[in-house]
């Protein structure tokens, strides 16, 4: 990586991913003193008018996003860092936080900069603020070096730190550990420091010994709420429920608001509403009604969605505060839809093949109507009407099998068209 002078550091979790600017920013240095080659800057939110100090600019380029950012103090400091060699260290490592707050010039500029670095600097560029510029990204990956941490997952996290500590821990006490930091990983490497520091290496701590240096619960995951709700386990759930309204983390430095629950939870019932279908039996036509790209992650709202049924998305739907109407319309109906275009369609054609109580009602009368009240004489009732006289005359056993014919394909091209029609309205309810 040193033979790099630009690295991106990337990774969702704040605290590993601060952890990865660490060691990158200790293996450029090679031993150099920090206070004389380190420059670090964190790049503020530029809707938030973090940069109050900058000369307001009128006109087209007033504000962040027109000419003037390259000359806002932060990025003027940070641009000098890169281009001026340093007086007493070999080069600078110039470190630069939250790069997704980099307005477009700024990203395009640190882009021409990554294509022609020199020998002045080493750039360490650290994810966080937004997304990253595409830009900027993409030249960091052709002319740098991408990092990210190990693993983010908090049993990865917590394996890996108890390795290098060289602390075990029981089964209880590693499940204890993981259902109580829940997504928090971060934590994890402060937690082993500490049990290092009490118990020292070697040994297998219990539950007992873990439990003291716990601290707060760790956040939850999102679909760890929904998977307990749909194994039906309420304590479980709750207690989800509750650290996703109270508990924070350097992930996510603020709680849930209760609507944001409620959002996920009618998103997430409402996917599995779209699998209630029939004719959706594998996991790849249930990925294909969720517009996933992978089958595999579909096997898991698909047994969801059998578990629950239609009666228990229907209750789902009314606890989270849907009106009747509003369920019927996406629970009820998206399931019956099927069955009741193919009702109508059968429906349709026994009345285009009737008889006896067409030629009671119709008028039985040789004329084209002009309204839908006047009289008429259909095809079924014409062939009813004359069929006595088929032998009798010539000809009229042609003219009857021809009618019998075209009223043969009247009723089969209305249902083929109302089979077109029902296919739309599954796809369109997937």
């Amino acid at each position: 990586m040193t033979d790099h002078h630009v690295v991106l550091v990337q990774g969702t979790d704040p605290v590993l991913r601060d952890r990865e600017v660490q060691r990158v920013v200790e293996e450029l240095l090679a031993g150099q003193d920090r206070t004389l080659a380190l420059e670090d800057h964190t790049v503020p939110n530029p809707r938030r008018g973090a940069d109050a100090d900058a000369p307001r600019r009128e006109g087209p380029d007033d504000g962040p996003d027109g000419a003037g950012a390259l000359e806002l103090p932060l990025f003027a400091a940070i641009a000098n860092a890169l281009r001026c060699h340093p007086f007493a260290s070999a080069y600078r490592v110039v470190v630069v936080r939250d790069v997704g707050n980099l307005v477009a010039e700024q990203a395009a500029w640190l882009a021409g900069w990554i294509a022609d670095p020199g020998d002045a600097a080493r750039l360490v560029l650290v994810a966080g603020g937004g997304r990253t510029p595409a830009a900027l990204e993409k030249a960091c990956k052709a002319h740098g070096t991408v990092v990210t941490p190990e693993t983010e997952s908090t049993a990865g996290v917590l394996a890996a730190e108890l390795r290098s500590a060289g602390i075990d821990l029981t089964a209880d006490a590693t499940a204890q550990v993981l259902a109580h930091l829940g997504e928090d990983a971060g934590r994890v490497p402060e937690l082993v420091g500490v049990l290092r520091a009490a118990y020292g290496e070697g040994g297998a701590l219990g539950a007992g010994d873990v439990d003291r240096y716990l601290g707060e619960v760790g956040t939850a995951g999102r679909f760890d709420l929904t998977n307990l709700v749909d194994r039906g386990d309420v304590a479980g759930a709750l207690g989800v429920l509750h650290r996703l309204l109270t508990a924070t983390s350097a992930r996510d430095p603020r709680p849930l608001h209760p609507f944001q629950v409620m959002a996920m939870l009618t998103g997430h019932y409402l996917r599995l509403a779209r699998l209630d279908d029939p004719a959706i039996v594998t996991k790849e036509q249930a990925a294909a009604a969720l517009g996933m790209k992978s089958a595999q992650g579909a096997r898991f709202p698909l047994e969801a969605a059998r578990r629950l049924g239609t009666d228990g998305l229907r209750e789902a739907t009314l606890a989270l505060g849907a009106t009747r109407w509003q369920m019927v319309k996406g629970v009820v109906l998206r399931r019956a839809m099927p069955g009741v275009i193919a009702a109508v369609v059968l429906g349709f054609s026994r009345a285009f093949g009737e008889t006896m109580a067409v030629m009671m009602v119709v008028g039985n009368t040789a004329q084209i109507p002009r309204s839908l009240f006047d009289a008429v004489y259909p095809l079924s009732a014409l062939i009813a009407n004359n069929y006595g006289e088929m032998m009798s005359i010539p000809l009229y056993d042609a003219a009857l099998l021809a009618a019998a014919l075209i009223l043969l394909l009247v009723v089969l091209v209305f249902t083929l068209l109302a089979r077109i029609a029902l296919l739309r309205a599954v796809r369109r309810a997937a």
